[in-house]
């Protein structure tokens, strides 16, 4: 009982590195109807903006984590304004297969400007165990936990209670009654894409703490599993993104401690392909018909 209390913890801490990055996902998906593969890659530049600052100032923790995302926040929105703005009209392919080059772009840019050997993350904060009964818990895993619900409360009462948060949710449910509300639809964009890349960002520096290391394609494999967990939640809906995140999250780890390692992959993959035959929406998702 006790190493099953000991792998939920765990799996809480990295679904919720998973949940936060989906949340990216499934904003700007609610919103443009784009599914941006280049959203691992901002988390990975979140990381590696954390990186500089610690290595170049060695500010703390609690200064370190609101300069990435912020700096994360910007880059997202020069990214939109160049790549993604001029395309709003084209078919989906066209941004699909922008993203992806955005991706690509992105990973080989830090492979230039870093090089491909991994960079050993500062110990920003102190591991060490809490006991807490019979369960050891690092104070690692207990930030990591701990920040990723309080900023999942924050953008939930932000979508709901404030002027922005409204506008992001007119534009999500009909982009041209929102322009005659008098919205300004291309800034409502940009603040998704970047609220959604201040997220990814803060599970990249959780993530690069967690793993100690920072390296160009380390946005790869958490991107495709926040993306599975945004799609197995209900792809556009903010809950739906949370409860995937947690529940890839436990599928991993749980398969990782009582079955292998080497499956924890391919079961998640396969969880994803069991829910979608059964439930093409998603968990939480609903069946909506569309006019012709």
């Amino acid at each position: 009982m006790v190493l099953f209390l000991q792998q939920m913890i765990n799996g809480l801490s990295v679904g919720s590195i998973y949940a936060l990055i989906a949340l990216g996902y499934t904003m700007v998906y609610g919103i443009i109807k784009l599914i941006n593969f280049a959203h691992g890659e901002l988390m990975m530049a979140g990381a590696y903006f954390a990186f500089l600052i610690v290595v170049s100032s060695g500010l703390p923790f609690v200064i370190v984590v609101p300069l990435s995302m912020l700096l994360a926040a910007l880059l997202s929105i020069v990214l939109e304004r160049i790549a993604y703005k001029p395309i709003r009209k084209a078919p989906r392919i066209s941004a699909l297969i922008t993203a992806i080059g955005v991706s690509l772009f992105l990973q080989n840019l830090a492979q230039v400007i870093f090089k491909a050997d991994p960079k050993i993350m500062p110990e920003l904060i102190e591991k060490r165990p809490i006991s807490v009964g019979p369960l050891q818990i690092s104070t690692v895993t207990l930030t990591t936990l701990s920040l990723a619900i309080i900023f999942m409360v924050i953008l939930e009462i932000f979508i709901k209670k404030s002027k922005p948060g409204k506008a992001m949710r007119a534009v999500s449910e009909d982009k041209d009654a929102a322009v005659l509300m008098g919205i300004n639809v291309s800034k409502t964009i940009s603040l998704t894409f970047a609220i959604g890349s201040a997220l990814g960002a803060l599970a990249g520096v959780l993530y690069g703490i967690t793993y100690t290391q920072v390296f160009p394609t380390m946005g790869i494999m958490p991107g495709l599993k926040a993306f599975v967990a945004a799609v197995l939640g209900g792809i556009g809906l903010i809950p739906g993104a949370v409860l995937g995140g947690f529940t890839i999250g436990m599928v991993e780890t749980f398969t990782r401690a009582y079955i292998s390692s080497q499956w924890s992959d391919a079961i998640v993959f396969g969880l994803l392909i069991v829910v979608l035959l059964f439930k093409p929406t998603g968990i939480l998702g609903r069946n909506e018909k569309e006019k012709v």
